[in-house]
């Protein structure tokens, strides 16, 4: 394949990430307002939520952590 398209892809792959855990994040935080909104008790399903965010946006910047450095430790291709 050509090593333009697979950079592409992998970028791709990694917005998607971000895209993902920023959506669950914000789908959390609009269950959360609208249970306050209708006066629910809130009990441990907060904490829990707000723990489910930290640690989805924790493994989101690890992936990313580890794609950038893969991308650095790369060699240039040589082509014959």
């Amino acid at each position: 394949m050509n090593r333009n398209w697979i950079n592409r892809l992998q970028i791709v792959s990694i917005s998607l990430v971000w895209v993902l855990f920023t959506g669950i994040a914000v789908w959390v935080f609009n269950l959360i307002k609208e249970s306050l909104r209708l006066h629910d008790a809130p009990d441990a399903s907060v904490g829990i939520s707000i723990g489910a965010v930290a640690v989805f946006f924790s493994l989101a910047s690890v992936l990313t952590d580890v794609f950038i450095g893969f991308r650095k430790g790369r060699r240039k291709d040589v082509e014959p």
